[in-house]
């Protein structure tokens, strides 16, 4: 099928499509016949064939796609159907849903759509009773077909008719009156819903037809108490198996209209009606039918959590309610294992959220009323929570799934969730009340307790204390004191204790006198393989929150942690993280001290390295080399010995209130001890970007955890970069150097090298793009954000002889052009902060006023479509710019520029591209306005101007 010949959508010719996109094995074909199928459905000849497809002797294949190109050209193109063919068309539909109503099941469907479309299209005003109409047509005793397939199809077609009312393209003032008018026509689809549910002959499937159709209907906000006799009897089909997800479904919609709420005395009605399904819940769970308490716990829920807050307003009704509340609560704690043997008890936790936050909305007198009542409920809700939260047993969890290990991973996250928000309304009793079971639990001498019972009752601590400041809390110095009597036997549980730790950070800091008795635990786990992310993360806590305290551990932490590093118990990041928490211990120490177990920690690394430089490279020894380097960059971006002056508090111990240390950073001497073994590992290494990436992170990490502590080793490391940076130019390079020009330039001691590092680097990539620089877009990207940082910090820079400013502009212009998004992010920038020195800086001045037409140039053609429209703001900052300090140049230019037919868009004429010009001219202040302006321009210059596509943006 060629899908340029228009003229042949013929009968015949739709039919070889439909075989071609059915039956041919060749996917190119079957893709062309569809495209041309598609043109065939819009196409003027689509009135004529469609008829002739849907006759009695077609395969349904054919029919179903002539019924399709019918609902197509209704509500696609209504306007071009003559007004005067409407009734023909309602006619002809009618008879063939009559005929089709023993026919196919989806070309029925297909037909309803399109009379429904039809119906939509016509009222209120050419077809008012619209509704009524089809339920009078099909209620005729029509000759050969019999009633009950007519009956079906009446409520296919009412069941569409909402649904197509959703997804329908009527304008919105148009909704407005044919949703008025559908609401109107309840009337007419109630009472014949109502008898077809009602009457004892009426065949399931019919039934379960009309609880469809109530399902549809209730879409379009149908009041609640106009529906309720059908709800009513929905709540009686739950009975028949065959009936109830259907029924279940359709209570669920009707009751979760959001505006069903204004209808108090139907909603009050429901809770009895439900309250009624607890004891089919009861034997469905006896009898392990998941479905049906799936069932009747997603109606009880769906009662509760959307009308909680109406509900608990009706109080003579509270126990009612307070029924309702209880039977949720049973289907919380639904017997069986998330997520393997039951899936319920995760539906109803928002209902807990939505309950707490109605009653805690209550002003103070109707709250504490309140509060007496459902206190107790959020005791209990608790219990049933940490309840569901156990493991299984250990045999149990072996068999589950890795999948169904993460459903229930994240159910318990769910669980942790709850329990912190319910903390806001039961309080400090609530931890009272955890701290005592688990009290009882651990102290009790019949040894029968599980350790997933224990397990669950830390859980929930930890759940709490991770978020909520429990500082005050006067029970955890008992918790700190249990814990080590917990009989620590399984992974899950010292994970737990691990994370209950950690989460009580904080409140160490404040009582370090308890950390002696959890400290060894924690130790203890550093060496297990299985604790690995809970025992380091733990550990990293308490070195950052405790750091004043942890001096007497302080060898013994170093010595547990080197051993675990050495043996290689834990995978990379955690060492890294093993690194940074020992980084924030040797921050508290003396300087003396920090040398001496810097010496003990890092000798070891530095002998493999010295060894490792001296191999030839390959695969294996880089990534131990990568390993190293990263242990050594983690350990300096936590150690920081001027924190120490800064720290003040009531727990201050002596070390802060001692004159500040003087001599060398510790960082500073090991780095200068390294740096020639680190020049070596680099030489043989320079091709290699993660290893060069890896040395500048050691660099980058320290220079900005020493800001100007760093000095000492301005001069060797700029010495180094420019070394690097010339044999072979990688960005990491350029980003180091960049961090070096943010804190050293503005120094006068330290002008010197930072500007010479600066001058290589900046010729070093001028060289690159005089070769092309397409395939460096990252160092295009690095470089634009190393000149824009020098601007800012030291514009003198631009002032030196032998920095050509000339041609970092025209690198910038070029890098205007790339296609990646940060590179020309990078790119504006470094103009924005470029142009404001015109003024102030002259060779910059002569380089804007002879080339700033070239900028204006690539900044116009990126808005007329050649770059991202997400950049567009980063373009008008850099149009800005040029009128805030260029605006005798950027008249003339803009003038000349845009004089060019077809420049910047073939799609913009001469007057938009004058308003336009005019309009940035004018904006000398307004920077937002600017970029509306420069929006709406490029939507223009794009042919995308008051599209849909321009809507989304």
């Amino acid at each position: 099928m060629d899908p340029d010949t228009a003229a042949d959508f013929t009968v015949e010719n739709v039919e070889k499509a439909l075989h071609q996109l059915y039956y041919d094995p060749n996917i190119e074909n079957k893709n062309l016949a569809q495209k041309w199928l598609m043109q065939a459905q819009v196409s003027p000849q689509a009135w004529q064939f469609c008829w002739v497809l849907l006759r009695p002797e077609k395969v349904p294949e054919i029919q179903y796609f002539g019924a399709s190109a019918l609902h197509t050209k209704i509500s696609r193109y209504w306007g071009d159907i003559p007004t005067e063919q409407y009734d023909t068309l309602k006619t002809q539909l009618f008879s063939q849903i009559a005929r089709f109503a023993s026919g196919s099941k989806i070309v029925l469907t297909r037909l309803c759509v399109a009379l429904a479309s039809l119906a939509l299209n016509m009222m209120p005003e050419v077809w008012p009773g619209a509704v009524s109409e089809m339920v009078h047509m099909f209620q005729e005793e029509g000759g050969e077909v019999d009633g009950r397939a007519r009956c079906l199809a009446l409520l296919e077609l009412l069941t569409v008719l909402p649904e197509e009312f959703q997804t329908s393209r009527l304008p919105q003032y148009r909704k407005g009156q044919v949703r008025g008018a559908l609401g109107r026509e309840w009337a007419a689809v109630y009472p014949l819903l109502q008898q077809l549910l009602r009457q004892p002959d009426s065949p399931p499937l019919v039934k379960a037809r009309v609880l469809k159709c109530l399902s549809s209907w209730v879409l379009l906000d149908v009041p609640l108490n106009e529906s309720e006799g059908l709800v009513e009897a929905s709540f009686t089909a739950l009975s028949d198996p065959e009936l109830f997800d259907t029924a279940v479904e359709a209570i669920v919609n009707t009751i979760s209209q959001p505006d069903s709420q204004r209808y108090v005395n139907t909603l009050l009605k429901l809770v009895p009606q439900v309250l009624q399904l607890q004891e089919q819940l009861r034997d469905a769970i006896q009898n392990g039918d998941m479905e049906t308490s799936h069932g009747i716990c997603r109606i009880a829920v769906s009662l509760g959590e959307n009308h909680s807050s109406t509900l608990l307003e009706q109080v003579e009704h509270w126990q009612s309610f307070l029924a309702l509340v209880n039977m949720i609560m049973f289907c919380t704690g639904i017997p069986g294992h998330y997520p393997v043997n039951e899936t319920t008890s995760s539906l109803t936790l928002t209902f807990w959220y939505t309950l707490q936050d109605d009653i805690m909305s209550f002003e103070a007198e109707k709250q504490a009323v309140y509060l007496q009542v459902y206190r107790p409920v959020y005791f209990q809700l608790v219990d049933v929570l940490l309840h569901k939260a156990q493991f299984p047993t250990d045999e149990e969890y072996a068999s589950w799934s890795s999948d169904e290990k993460e459903q229930f991973r994240i159910y318990r996250v769910d669980i942790s969730d709850t329990l912190m928000y319910v903390y806001e309304m039961l309080g400090a009793e609530l931890l009272s009340n955890l701290y005592d079971k688990l009290g009882r639990l651990l102290t009790s001498t019949e040894q029968t307790t599980t350790w997933q019972h224990t397990e669950a009752l830390l859980y929930g601590f930890q759940s709490i204390a991770e978020t909520i400041d429990v500082n005050y809390s006067d029970v955890i110095p008992g918790l700190i004191g249990l814990i080590p009597r917990i009989n620590i036997n399984n992974v899950q549980l010292a994970d737990t204790v691990m994370f209950t730790i950690g989460a009580l950070a904080e409140w160490l800091a404040d009582h370090p006198v308890m950390l002696s008795s959890v400290l060894p635990l924690v130790l203890q786990a550093l060496g297990n393989p299985d604790l690995s992310v809970s025992s380091v993360s733990t550990l990293k806590k308490i070195c950052r929150e405790c750091k004043y305290d942890l001096p007497p551990y302080a060898t013994n932490i170093v010595a547990v942690s080197q051993e675990v590093l050495i043996k290689q118990i834990h995978k990379t990041s955690q060492c890294m993280w093993l690194m940074q928490a020992l980084g924030f211990l040797l921050s508290a120490l003396p300087v003396e001290e920090i040398l001496r177990n810097l010496h003990s920690l890092i000798t070891p690394y530095i002998q493999q390295l010295e060894k490792l430089s001296e191999e030839t490279p390959n695969p294996s020894n880089k990534l131990a080399i990568i390993h190293i380097l990263g242990l050594l960059s983690n350990l300096f971006t936590t150690l920081d010995i001027t924190k120490q002056e800064e720290e003040s508090g009531e727990n201050a111990p002596p070390i802060k209130s001692a004159p500040p240390q003087t001599g060398p950073n510790p960082v500073v001497v090991v780095l200068q001890q390294v740096f020639a073994l680190i020049q070596t590992v680099l030489s043989k290494w320079l091709n290699d970007s993660q290893v060069v990436e890896a040395v500048c992170a050691i660099f980058e990490k320290s220079v900005k955890t020493l800001l100007h502590d760093f000095a000492p080793m301005v001069s060797q490391l700029s010495e180094m970069l420019g070394q690097m940076y010339s044999t072979i130019p990688q960005a990491s390079a350029l980003d180091l150097t960049r961090q070096m020009v943010h804190i050293f330039a503005s120094e006068t001691n330290h002008f010197p090298p930072i500007k010479a590092l600066f001058e290589l680097v900046t010729s070093v990539t001028l060289t690159i793009f005089q070769q092309g620089p397409r395939d460096h877009p990252d160092i295009v990207d690095s470089f634009m954000q190393l000149q824009a940082q020098a601007l800012k910090r030291k514009p003198d820079l631009f002032l030196s002889e032998s920095l050509d400013v000339k041609a970092v502009f025209h690198c910038g212009v070029l890098s205007l052009k790339f296609p990646e998004a940060p590179t020309v992010k990078s790119t504006c920038f470094f103009f924005t902060e470029l142009i404001p020195h015109c003024a102030d800086i002259p060779p910059v001045g002569q380089v804007v006023q002879e080339d700033g037409k070239l900028l204006l140039l690539a900044v116009l053609e990126a808005i007329g479509g050649q770059s991202s429209r997400s950049l567009m703001d980063q373009f008008a900052e850099v149009l800005f710019c040029l009128n805030k300090h260029c605006f005798a140049l950027l008249t003339v230019w803009l003038k000349e520029a845009l004089r060019s037919p077809g420049f910047p868009s073939s799609r913009v004429s001469d007057d938009q591209k004058d308003t336009f010009s005019q309009q940035v001219l004018r904006e000398r202040v307004n920077k937002r306005r600017v970029k509306d302006i420069v929006k709406e321009f490029t939507l223009v210059c794009r042919g995308l101007h008051g599209t849909e596509y321009a809507a989304d943006y």
